[in-house]
């Protein structure tokens, strides 16, 4: 019980942290990047760039995708245009996979204690700084923490019968990757579990690769949930990263056991080697799909249009 209740801290702290991070980036940035989604998405390509950056700025794939919505539901975006950005914004998002896997140990306490002075000051700009500062040390220290419980979970029989299921079903993993990210809305926060128990041995690289699948799945949800009363293609939007995602993961699917093979041939990490194989998914979904975008979004209005004039 000790274990699950630190394991629920360090849940809290990372998603905390994480809320903490956007926060001082949006603060920060934005009005700017609104405008910069706004005028850069007239091509699917200009909007997966433009989608890849923002997200990679805000280290948040469902933040962007709300304020996608958001300038849908204003009439600043069509629905067309955002097929880009939901493109880029699974690129984007691995770019904090990657950060997290960063050995930055011996800076946690010294970003924190500078996030938490600048975040008392008075000036808007210094608070978000701090927010970013003290946000991205409660990350880190929420992974290491992740990694530290692991073992000791792991040994508990809830989480080993868990565990055992998992390393048994590639669906199951999908499944509880999907469930697990939309109780908690961050795909990020998913992930980086996975990586504290893969870093231990407990989760087989198989496993951890089809929960990340299904991570991709789960963070849909937010964009769901900020669609409700947004309007007809604040909606379609919402539903076209739901089809690219599920279409994502079908595909990947019969060869999870064939690149979980060719993972370590990245790097000796296996944390490390779940975030790689992150980033080529992504990018190579992406640029699959990009040259039909278009077709795709005509396809999304022929099948769920049906649902908004019925």
């Amino acid at each position: 019980m000790v274990y699950l209740l630190f394991f629920l801290l360090f849940l809290a702290v990372f998603i905390g942290g994480m809320t903490l991070l956007r926060k001082g980036l949006f603060e920060l940035s934005a009005s700017r990047m609104k405008n910069w989604l706004a005028v850069m998405t007239d091509t699917p390509l200009k909007g997966l760039i433009a989608g890849a950056v923002v997200t990679a700025l805000l280290h948040s794939s469902s933040a962007v995708m709300v304020i996608t919505i958001g300038l849908i539901s204003a009439g600043l975006l069509k629905f067309s245009q955002s097929i880009g950005i939901i493109l880029g914004s699974n690129i984007g998002t691995t770019f904090t996979l990657e950060i997290i896997t960063f050995n930055i140990d011996a800076f946690i306490v010294p970003f924190a204690v500078v996030g938490a002075i600048l975040m008392v000051l008075r000036n808007r700009t210094w608070q978000n700084i701090g927010a970013i500062s003290f946000g991205m040390a409660a990350v880190f220290a929420a992974m290491r923490g992740f990694t530290f419980l692991a073992d000791p979970v792991t040994s508990l029989p809830i989480v080993e019968l868990a565990l055992t299921n998992l390393n048994n079903s590639h669906l199951m993993s999908i499944f509880t990757g999907t469930v697990v990210t939309a109780m908690i809305q961050s795909s990020t926060a998913m992930t980086g579990i996975i990586m504290g128990f893969l870093s231990e041995g407990t989760l087989s690289m198989n496993s951890a690769i089809a929960a990340m699948l299904g991570a991709n799945i789960g963070t849909c949800i937010t964009a769901m949930l900020a669609s409700i009363g947004a309007g007809k293609e604040a909606r379609l939007t919402a539903l076209a990263h739901v089809w690219l995602n599920i279409a994502g993961a079908a595909v990947l699917y019969p060869f999870i056991d064939q690149i979980a093979a060719l993972a370590p041939m990245t790097t000796t990490r296996p944390e490390v080697q779940l975030a790689h194989v992150s980033v080529v998914y992504n990018v190579i979904a992406s640029l699959l799909v990009l040259p039909v975008a278009e077709k795709f979004g005509r396809m999304i209005e022929f099948i769920h249009g049906k649902e908004e004039r019925s």
